[in-house]
């Protein structure tokens, strides 16, 4: 096995994938191995809500992996996705004096202050630049622009604190080192939507187990974020209704479910089989399918804001393991009035793989496969010591890659690297309140001296001091 790779996990609804790959000189990744764990009984709607059963599914995930690679793993990358994501708008003015010209630092300021806004039980995960509004012109970059308004336009990206900490919690606990936390929506947009797409405004739509995202992109700017807590997950549920089984249910639904029927298609005296012992409805069955499909797609169609109503010129790109029910474009087309719709069954890098999970192609693996394009960091932590009787010397992890630092490109700080953040603010909050408390002392001092300096009583001094000097000097 290599002795440099990367590993990337994903914690769904549905299950805990674990992926391993290797990034080759002509920017393709190989797979190494792949390994999924049962999240039914400890995450609901992608957000972890048994922190202990959690803990044993990371830790067994990474011996899995690990296994499998004869490697230890130093470090991993973490998507964050799941149920109250949310994006939120805000706006940052700054007045300046005539003929300002805008400096970095400036930008910096906005930032900051923006980095800064609280909300009631809701962290900031990242924060995406909008754009800059130089008096009355906007611009994407203001440095050396002159002007007496200067406004920062961003795009917070928030998410329940409790869901933020828990989640850092589990990999602590689990003793798993975090490389990099990706906003999972953000890095997959990266991963299937193509450069134009991105520009001409598109919508990206992951259809999942419990939950649907939908993003919103125009001039390569995301522009909206938000979950919706329904999913392919609730087609199931609902046949469930007509006394079938939950996994009878579920084939049902692989094997003939239609996101969009015609009704002159529709058979009202047809029956489907359930087993060997039971048949259903075949119009009960479009009808309860095309009912929760309806109701999602409506839900999708009214997040796009207002201000982008008409700039979806890239159209809809649906992806995520619903993207494979039938007709899903037809569907999509009919309840949005969106012609131009597209399904994502892949991502657009390449990708080598002979493991089943990756080249079936159907979309449940982008979210992953995604994290583990953005990878750039060695996740090996030295070969496993399958000896027992002699010890391995463990080798320290190289570090290839440069994190990022600009916002906006979907990269979350760990609780670790927030609180440290924090203190290094804190640190230079203080310096640069004793340098001003300093430069305070030293301009009062230069005040009392020139005012001492300047008082008649003073003045009479300095006269019979300079008298006294003359008289000495003429004697």
């Amino acid at each position: 096995m290599p002795k440099e790779f990367i590993v990337a996990i994903e914690l769904g609804s549905s299950k805990i994938t674990g992926i391993a790959g290797k990034k080759n000189l002509d920017g393709s990744t190989s797979i190494l191995a792949v390994v999924e764990e049962d999240a039914t009984s400890c995450i609901r709607k992608g957000v972890i809500y048994n922190i202990d059963k959690t803990v044993l599914a990371l830790s067994v995930i990474v011996k899995r992996l690990e296994k499998q690679l004869k490697n230890k793993i130093s470090q991993v990358y973490v998507g964050v996705g799941g149920q109250s994501i949310r994006s939120v708008r805000n706006v940052i003015v700054k007045d300046l004096e005539e003929d300002t010209k805008v400096s970095k630092d400036m930008i910096d300021e906005l930032m900051d202050a923006n980095r800064s806004m609280t909300y009631p039980e809701q962290e900031i995960l990242d924060a995406v630049t909008q754009e800059y509004k130089v008096d009355t012109q906007y611009q994407i970059d203001p440095v050396g622009i002159q002007c007496r308004r200067l406004e920062g336009n961003f795009l917070n990206i928030l998410w329940r604190k409790t869901f933020y900490r828990n989640l850092n919690k589990c990999f602590e606990n689990a003793n798993i080192p975090i490389a990099e936390m990706y906003l999972a929506p953000l890095a997959m947009a990266d991963a299937v939507l193509t450069e134009a797409e991105k520009r001409s405004g598109c919508m990206l739509v992951d259809l999942g187990a419990d939950t649907t995202t939908v993003s919103i992109y125009y001039k390569n700017i995301l522009r909206h974020l938000a979950v919706i807590p329904l999913g392919s997950e609730n087609i199931t549920k609902d046949l469930e209704t007509l006394a079938i089984e939950h996994e009878e249910a579920e084939e049902l639904k692989i094997k003939h479910a239609s996101a969009y029927t015609d009704d002159a298609d529709i058979d009202p005296t047809n029956m489907m089989k359930v087993n060997s012992e039971r048949e259903i409805s075949t119009r009960d069955f479009i009808e309860m399918v095309e009912g929760r499909m309806w109701e999602i797609i409506d839900n999708v169609k009214y997040q796009i804001p207002n201000d982008y109503i008409d700039k979806i010129n890239g159209g809809i790109i649906v992806t995520g393991g619903g993207s494979n029910i039938r007709n899903i474009e037809k569907a999509f087309r009919k309840y949005t009035n969106i012609d131009k719709v597209r399904v994502a069954s892949f991502v657009l890098p390449v990708i080598n793989a002979n493991q089943h999970e990756i080249t079936a192609r159907d979309g449940k693996m982008n979210t992953i496969l995604s994290l583990i394009i953005k990878g750039d960091m060695n996740c090996s932590g030295g070969e496993l010591n399958t000896d027992l009787f002699e010890g391995s010397e463990e080798k320290e992890p190289t570090f290839e890659g440069v994190p990022h630092s600009q916002q906006g490109t979907g990269k979350v700080q760990t609780e670790a690297e927030k609180q440290q953040a924090e203190e290094e603010a804190r640190r230079k909050r203080e310096e640069e309140e004793r340098q001003k408390e300093e430069e305070e002392r030293k301009l009062r001092e230069e005040e009392i001296r020139q005012k001492k300096e300047n008082s008649p009583l003073h003045k009479l001094l300095r006269a019979i001091t300079n008298f006294g000097k003359k008289m000495i000097e003429e004697e």
